[in-house]
Parts: structure tokens; C-alpha cells; sequence
């Protein structure tokens, strides 16, 4: 989902999510070029609306109002961190955590801030305060799951997301990562399961497609592959995962020429992207 993160208010919950490398998946199949990638999603999407100076004008007039709200900073904090303003979105959360110390989603928002500036430790530190003051809080766990994969300690990430799900959380992202831990240990049939689950919460949110289209693959069942690869293009055409992914398809049915299309165009959205580069250099040679 190179998914729009929401922050987590009174009235809003925040989400994350974040993509996991097949590479072992496809090492092991002896695959070439097929990955969900190993960068995380858990983003702060740029929101020109949310973090307009019009918007952000008018949350600061809120809060001369009432600047004893802590609610106020908290939405406004939210709005500089969808403007790319990670200072002052830090500045009014920790107004907000002054003025109520127990407000959760508060270290939530500001974990998540702390994550996009590239800060895991801080950002633990706040998921994990907002969970001793909150211990169902399925945001915190989705985030601090995804803060243990980033550092590989999968299995306390898998815990996480099983306790977010447990808890009955309608985010799909926990559904999602735990396929994608599904997926790494070579469990398809269980990822295949959590990706649907996913996609029936995060209808609109390529990854989970993706992810369950690289399952597939490792059940030689590249129809539905094919399929799932498509329909991550359709929802955004801008991730170079998803035509990587729909080249290796081309590429396994001897279609080498649209098999090289779709590996140049994914290394024109990214040219660093390595399974495209491999696939672009195997079609090239072989075409």
C-alpha cells in the first residue's frame, strides 16, 4: 500500500504498512526477478490538502481558542507531518504528551514521525509507551511489528501482528506483514490467506496484491499471479515491484519482448530496483 499513512487521532487511526523482500522466497524457487521489495511503506505520504498552509492556519486558530487541548495539537502535529514538517510535528505532539500524558495516540503519531526520519529506536520507545498506557492498542502493535521486521527480529514482529489481529483490528496492514513473514518462511498457503484477508480490508492498496502475486508464483500458479500483478499496476502504476513482477510472468511464459518492456519501464519508476535490472539483462541477452 504505498499507502497514504494516516495518523492516529481521536477520531482517526493511523496506519502503516510496509513491503518484505522475496528474495529468499525466489532464491529458493529458483525464480528470477519476482520480489515484493524490501523497502518499508510505513511512510508519511505527502498530503497537499492535510498539509496545506491553509489547513495548518486553521488547526493553529483552534488552538488559540483552546490551547489547553491536547487534541489540537495532536491534528495539527498530524498536519505537519503530512506537510514533510517533521520538527514542528514532533514540537506538537510532545505538546500534546505535556499536556496529557496518557494520550497514546499521541506517541503513536510521533512514533510514526520518528520512523520517517529514520529514528527506530525513538519511535519503539513511544510505540511502547503507548501500549503500557494502552495494551490494545492494535496501531502500536502494527507499528512496532514493523519496526522488529526492519531489524529482523521476525519473530517478534510475527507476535506483534498476531496480537494486533488477535485484538481484531480492522487494519489490513497486520493481515498483510503477517503474510509477508508467512511468505519469507516458505508458509504460501498461509500467506496466500493473510494477502486475501488484506485485500478485502485494503481493497485500494496494490501491496497485499502484490505480496499474494508473488505467493502464487512460488505455487507455480502464475495465472493468478498474472492476475494479481495486474491489478497492483491498475491501483498504482507507479511502483517498479509490480511491472518487475509482471515482467518475470512474461518472461515464464517466453514472452521475452514484453518481458523487457516491463523491466525497462520498472527501471525507469526506479532505476536502482536489482530484480529489474536482472530481468532487463536476462530478456535483453536472450531476445
Amino acid at each position: 500500500m504505498t499507502e497514504t499513512t494516516v495518523f492516529s487521532t481521536a477520531l482517526t487511526a493511523d496506519r502503516k504498512r510496509r513491503y518484505v523482500s522475496a528474495a529468499a522466497v525466489i532464491a529458493l524457487l529458483s525464480l528470477a526477478g519476482c520480489a515484493t521489495t524490501n523497502e518499508s511503506t510505513d511512510v508519511i505520504t505527502l498530503d497537499r490538502a492535510q498539509g496545506s498552509e491553509e489547513n495548518i492556519a486553521s488547526l493553529s486558530s483552534v488552538i488559540q481558542s483552546n490551547p489547553r487541548d491536547p487534541e489540537g495539537y495532536n491534528v495539527r502535529g498530524s498536519a505537519y507531518g503530512r506537510s514533510g514538517d517533521f520538527k514542528r510535528a514532533i514540537d506538537d505532539f510532545n505538546t500534546a504528551l505535556q499536556l496529557n500524558p496518557s494520550f497514546y495516540q499521541a506517541y503513536a503519531n510521533r512514533a510514526l514521525v520518528y520512523r520517517n526520519m529514520g529514528k527506530p529506536v525513538e519511535a519503539a520507545a513511544d510505540y511502547n509507551a503507548a501500549l503500557k498506557i494502552n495494551p490494545n492498542y492494535d496501531v502500536a502493535y502494527i507499528g512496532r511489528g514493523n519496526i522488529y521486521r526492519q531489524a529482523g527480529r521476525v519473530d517478534e514482529a510475527f507476535g506483534d501482528f498476531n496480537r494486533a489481529i488477535q485484538l481484531d483490528t480492522t487494519d489490513g496492514r497486520a493481515y498483510h506483514n503477517r503474510g509477508l513473514i508467512y511468505q519469507l518462511r516458505g508458509d504460501h498457503a498461509k500467506a496466500i490467506d493473510d494477502f486475501s484477508k488484506a485485500i478485502s480490508m485494503w481493497p485500494r492498496a496494490p501491496e497485499p496484491y502484490n505480496g499474494r502475486g508473488v505467493s502464487y508464483v512460488a505455487q507455480n500458479n502464475d495465472e493468478n499471479a498474472f492476475a494479481d500483478f495486474n491489478l497492483a499496476i491498475e491501483l498504482n502504476n507507479k511502483l517498479a515491484e509490480s511491472w518487475a513482477n509482471q515482467a518475470l510472468i512474461y518472461e515464464r511464459r517466453g514472452d521475452k519482448a514484453r518481458a523487457a518492456k516491463s523491466y525497462s519501464h520498472a527501471l525507469q519508476l526506479d532505476p536502482k530496483y536489482d530484480p529489474a535490472k536482472q530481468g532487463l539483462a536476462r530478456t535483453r541477452v536472450a531476445s
